[in-house]
């Protein structure tokens, strides 16, 4: 799922920017990763990587599944207690690693382009 950026996407408020971000991340199938870039793109707003690492930050755990947005390479970004409970969420979806990070070749989820 892509959502396509119009002339004003720029001049957009946040909230609807945001709202574009849950709706990507709530695609993120189970068993699957995406990358806080991928979900910044595929929501319209390219290079705005970090505000979705922001929303993630705020919003409420239990409604968005943001253990299934990770750093590029799938390396997860959070620290301590918080990285190991989005190792183990991912883990009980199924998503093996390879190290620290997420075996990307088998576990990347891939967004459909829309025309």
């Amino acid at each position: 799922m892509v959502v396509k950026p119009n002339k004003d996407t720029a001049l957009q408020p946040e909230h609807l920017r945001d709202a574009a971000f849950r709706r990507v991340i709530l695609s993120i199938p189970k068993g699957k990763v995406a990358t806080y870039g991928q979900v910044a793109a595929a929501a319209g707003y390219p290079r705005n990587h970090r505000a979705v690492a922001r929303l993630l930050k705020v919003a409420p755990t239990d409604r968005l599944p943001w253990q299934r947005v990770v750093g590029s390479g799938g390396e997860i970004k959070l620290r301590f207690q918080a990285a190991a409970e989005q190792r183990l969420r991912l883990r009980m979806e199924g998503v093996a690693f390879r190290g620290k990070r997420v075996d990307m070749a088998l576990y990347q989820h891939r967004f459909k382009a829309q025309h």
